[in-house]
């Protein structure tokens, strides 16, 4: 067998130049206990927290694959849950960074979070109309709610009551009875999508969001009266609710799934509030306190309303009240209090607009108890925007309290480059060049610049040059961070610049179909006694199209230009003759590389093949197709026939030139890579993408082989696969409004495998048992037994007792699903060994929430079989018995912890008393001393 061609792995080694992504939403976190200081933002996979009064990052909360679409901090503060694009939910801990829980049960991205009061819940909307109820306390999932037809936009809890609003692209608006799981009301006065709502008003008024400038107001009425169950259906009908008939008449409240006895809720439109904006809703969205709302469309203006309490609604109709009075005395009217009522633009007040630098993406808002209004906006560009507003001001004034701007650029970079000594990054975008310390990821200059395409740093690296959309070559000094010159080279966009190898000059290409040759030169500068570097035009190549891109071979002989009629040629530099023409590709070639050598041309077309030539006879050695979408650029290793390859479908590739072979793939970016960059020494390559990003990767002494890789990533297909599949079905339930909260995962699967695997080991184990009793008594003494392995890494458990613990390591979340595809041979012996379990009182809880789930899901096969009615029998005893221990000693401990709770109060209100009182005579004598004091100067 030949020798295996051994490669070191590159990996992810720092995600830099992001503020934040745009995708999600930024959410205020409670950190050290201070809120308002700190917020929340998604950064790709991960969740950055940044100090907005420092500017500075202060933590991490690292994220897998997926590309973060939600944020929600729970109510104590302590928590943040965070929504994926996979549909997959982690709740983190914000004192230690770590994520504790998982839930899986969307199939698409998380689109809406929400808590309830207590943060004992979580619930969930997703793209896949699915709306579902999480339990955070017992990490699993509680059920699915079905109803929706689009994506679910939000989802509110109402505190007092046991009910969850959600709104959808469906146009409707959902109430579900979390106690009966289902839909009790829909709404459906909306002509398009519903993209925001919120609850005011102590949750007495609904307003809601959709594709126009109107904000829809609703009143919500709850019904206290329970009906009595022994009623006549006629006389329910007619006594469930006085107006019933007008309101299912009214067009703009529409009820749809209700019969008039279920109806909790009464909800009528009252009118709307015209916003500034003419587009569509992106957020709307209320502080803690409800006193103010908040919304914003798809501009850069914040508009801010504020919602009058109970109190300053009566005080203000008494006011009214009292005008009206004195107008009806002048006019000698009657009744003049009759027709006097609160507008609904006097409960909710415009308070100001708040214009930001860029297209607002989301918002949180946080009102202190001093009246001062918090509010962090995310924006489209890279941006964090803190602003300031003092209600209690005659004019409210929105102020700028602080920007986070200094770690990213405004748009999408365009070019990379790395320095000659490894340590120094230049990223330029279309508003600004930036230096980047490597090892500490630090931005050490920003210079502004022209809509840059393409760079390199001056032998030197102490100036770079900067090629522009507009035809520029702009030459920038790093010390002073200073522009030195800026040069008209092409009449339209330079595409391209490449250092010659013995680096006395460059090459640059651009659209206006041509190949200049420049080359560096010291001149006087008028302002100074010292020379400064300029760049001086030598030569021209003239061609018949566009130019996208130039490299030099590195004996400086050959130049490769790429050209817009899909063909690569290559000219002779001294005399600049024609040499070579490499077709092939079947759209424009947009990158390629020559290698260190000399002998192959790589080259990356918009066809999404890569091609690698021979520069001799310009043969082509081999055709591979590298990505599904453009190859938009192509990089070899130094000292080596191995190159990088970026696409516009998100991923980086390494590949062999010699073997052709495929050796591993970056993934990482969520959307287009736009270019890359290698480090001279072949250690680091760093790349930049469409999702603002810069991601910087390094060689690691690991080696790779390709038979391993090829295998993982059959692997991570065939756990793809598995997501995908059809869940498993539950014998008897109908696809209805409720369904089950988890679905089919790999891990699931893994989980079923292993109780699976232990029940097998119990059963050889008992068998084992039993042949070993038979033959010590045919023996006549006792025989030792031989220890299973695996039991005596547990520390020589019984064969029971390991399968116990195999069933406490799986997940809460994922418990259901691993039943579900348990084979029901095996469920037998499971219910046999709860008994055992529950009997000896060990996990009542968890075992009794098996059990239920498997007589639920298994009921006709165990009630059909014979050899379970005793086992059922006896689980019906013990768990009941157990159940009923368990309880008492919650209610003997929920008494307890009552108790106390009370004794701490009544000591703390003693305590506020007596230094209430300590205060104020503290108080009286220093008033003594000071008046003494003043006598005496007197």
């Amino acid at each position: 067998m030949g020798l295996t061609r051994q490669y070191l792995r590159y990996g992810p080694a720092a995600l830099f130049g992001l503020v934040a992504s745009a995708r999600g939403n930024a959410a205020f976190v409670a950190l050290r206990g201070e809120r308002g200081r700190c917020v929340a933002v998604p950064a790709c996979e991960h969740v950055f927290v940044w100090d907005t009064r420092k500017g500075e990052k202060v933590l991490i909360l690292k994220g897998l694959k997926q590309e973060v679409s939600c944020l929600c901090p729970s109510p104590d503060g302590l928590h943040l849950a965070v929504g994926y694009e996979d549909g997959s939910i982690r709740v983190f801990n914000l004192l230690s960074g770590e994520a504790n829980i998982t839930f899986n049960g969307h199939k698409a991205a998380v689109t809406a979070l929400q808590y309830d009061h207590l943060g004992g819940r979580l619930v969930s909307g997703s793209k896949d109309t699915d709306v579902i109820v999480w339990d955070v306390i017992n990490e699993s999932g509680l059920y699915r709610l079905r109803g929706h037809k689009d994506a679910v936009t939000q989802v509110l809890f109402l505190k007092e009551k046991n009910l969850l609003v959600t709104s959808g692209k469906d146009t409707l608006v959902k109430w579900w009875d979390l106690g009966t799981q289902h839909c009790f009301k829909t709404l459906v006065g909306h002509r398009t999508e519903v993209w925001g709502m919120a609850l005011i008003s102590e949750e007495k008024r609904l307003i809601t969001g959709s594709a126009d400038s109107e904000l829809r107001v609703w009143d919500i009425t709850y019904i206290q009266e329970v009906k009595d169950p022994d009623e006549p259906e006629s006389k329910k009908s007619k006594g469930s609710s006085p107006g019933a008939e007008e309101n299912i008449e009214e067009d703009e409240t529409l009820e749809l799934d209700e019969r008039p006895e279920e109806r909790l809720v009464k909800c009528s439109k009252v009118g709307s509030i015209m916003r500034e904006g003419r587009d569509r809703i992106v957020t709307l969205a209320t502080d803690r306190t409800g006193k103010i709302l908040a919304c914003h469309g798809t501009d850069a203006v914040l508009e801010v309303f504020s919602v009058l309490s109970e109190e300053e609604v009566q005080k203000k109709l008494e006011k009214k009240i009292k005008k009206a009075k004195k107008k009806a005395k002048q006019n000698s009217e009657e009744d003049s209090e009759r027709n006097v009522e609160l507008s609904l633009q006097e409960e909710i007040q415009r308070v100001t607009s708040i214009r930001a630098s860029s297209k607002i993406k989301s918002f949180d808002l946080i009102l202190s108890p001093k009246g001062e209004l918090k509010i962090v906006l995310l924006l489209q560009n890279n941006i964090i925007e803190s602003y300031n507003l003092n209600l209690s001001a005659q004019v409210p004034q929105a102020v700028c309290a602080s920007k986070i701007t200094i770690g990213g650029h405004r748009s999408d970079v365009r070019t990379l480059a790395f320095s000659s000594d490894n340590i120094a990054i230049l990223s330029a975008a279309a508003e600004s060049v930036k230096i980047w310390n490597r090892s500490t990821l630090q931005c050490i200059r920003t210079m502004d610049c022209e809509y840059a395409l393409c760079s390199l740093f001056v032998p030197g690296d102490r100036q770079v040059i900067v090629g522009t959309k507009t035809g520029k070559l702009q030459l920038y000094d790093l010390a002073s961070g200073s522009l030195m010159e800026a040069l008209n080279a092409h009449d339209g966009a330079v595409w391209s610049i490449a250092l010659s190898p013995d680096q006395r000059g460059f090459v640059t290409g651009g659209a206006d179909k041509c190949v200049k040759f420049w080359e560096f030169e010291l001149v006087k500068d008028e302002s100074s006694v010292q020379k400064r570097l300029s760049m001086k035009h030598v030569r021209i190549l003239q061609l018949d199209e566009d130019v996208l891109c130039v490299r030099y071979s590195p004996n400086q002989k050959l130049l490769a230009v790429s050209l817009l009629d899909c063909t690569v040629k290559i000219f002779y530099i001294d005399t600049l003759k024609f040499f070579l023409s490499l077709y092939g590709h079947k759209l424009p070639v947009l990158c390629m590389d020559i290698s260190y050598d000399g002998t192959l041309i790589a080259t990356g077309s918009a066809d999404r093949n890569v091609k690698i030539w021979g520069l001799d006879f310009g043969d082509c050695h081999r055709s591979l197709f590298a990505h599904d979408d453009s190859v938009m650029y192509l990089q070899f290793v130094a000292k080596s026939h191995l190159f990088f390859t970026a696409g516009k479908d998100s991923k980086i590739k390494q590949w062999d030139a010699d073997k052709f072979e495929h050796i591993q793939t970056l993934e990482g970016h969520h959307k287009e890579v736009w270019c890359l960059a290698l480090s001279p020494n072949g250690d680091y390559v760093v790349s930049a993408s469409h999702d603002k990003s810069l991601r910087l990767w390094e060689r690691t002494r690991e080696p790779l082989v390709l038979e391993e890789e090829r295998e993982m990533q059959r692997e991570a297909e065939y756990e793809e696969s598995v997501a995908k599949e059809e869940q498993p079905v539950v014998a008897g339930e109908t696809q209805g409004e409720t369904g089950l909260a988890g679905k089919k995962t790999i891990e699931t699967i893994k989980a079923a495998e292993r109780i699976m695997e232990a029940i097998e080991l119990y059963r050889e184990e008992m068998a084992k048992l039993t042949e070993h009793k038979a033959i010590c008594k045919a023996a006549g003494k006792e025989v030792p037994f031989p220890v299973n392995p695996i039991l005596r890494a547990y520390g020589n458990i019984t064969p029971s007792a390991y399968v116990l613990e195999v069933f406490k390591k799986v997940k809460s979340s994922e418990l259901e699903e691993s039943l579900l595809v348990l084979p029901f041979s095996y469920v037998p012996d499971l219910l046999r060994l709860f008994n055992e379990y529950i009997h000896l009182g060990s996990e009542v809880e968890l075992l009794c929430r098996a059990l239920l789930f498997l007589l639920k899901i298994h009921f006709g096969q165990i009630t059909s079989n014979h050899m379970l009615v005793t086992v059922i029998e006896n689980l019906k005893k013990t768990t009941i018995s157990r159940v009923s221990e368990a309880r008492d000693v919650l209610g003997f401990n929920m008494a307890g912890l009552q108790y106390l709770k009370r004794e701490i109060e009544a000591k703390d209100e003693v305590t506020f008393f007596a230094d209430a009182t300590d205060r104020f005579e503290e108080k009286k004598r220093k008033r003594k001393k000071k008046e003494k004091m003043v006598l005496a100067v007197l």
